[in-house]
């Protein structure tokens, strides 16, 4: 016999958590520097993952009770706790040396790189571009340079 969960997982434009009533997909970002990440949404499942990096950026896919379906950018997660994330949102640099910008503007001076693998605090989104901050750095730097904002967000 199969355990049917009533959650809501992304499907789509419009999809809205069961729980929250906010949309699936969305992103917020891990509170704590260590976050158990389990097979279901109870502490009597497994735990799979162990996220360790304070400010990570997550998406949420689904919601059950006071747990939250995640994953990174690698397609890893599971099932936390919402307690241990944040609507704080931050960013995940996935280019290497990605240039941040004084504007929203490839011609603009270079400000700071920042490596692959950054997390960064996300501040406003235009079309193509977002600005960011991350260890006294500020700038713009391409949407396509990031994971944790999705390509047609915009942010004021």
């Amino acid at each position: 016999m199969a355990l049917s969960l009533p959650v809501a997982a992304a499907q789509g434009d419009g999809a809205k958590g069961p729980v929250t009533n906010l949309p699936l997909p969305r992103y917020v970002s891990l509170k704590t520097s260590e976050g158990n990440v389990r097979r279901g949404p109870s502490l009597s499942h497994r735990i799979d993952w162990v996220f360790t990096h304070r400010s990570m950026p997550l998406r949420i896919t689904a919601e059950f009770g006071h747990w939250r379906r995640v994953e990174d950018n690698e397609g890893q997660g599971g099932w936390i706790h919402y307690s241990l994330l944040s609507g704080v949102r931050t960013v995940l640099v996935e280019a290497n040396m990605a240039s941040l910008h004084t504007r929203p503007d490839a011609g603009a001076p270079v400000v700071a790189k920042a490596q692959a693998g950054v997390i960064a605090r996300l501040h406003t989104c235009e079309t193509d571009w977002c600005e960011i901050s991350a260890d006294g750095g500020d700038g713009w730097v391409p949407k396509s340079a990031l994971w944790g904002v999705d390509p047609d967000e915009l942010r004021d």
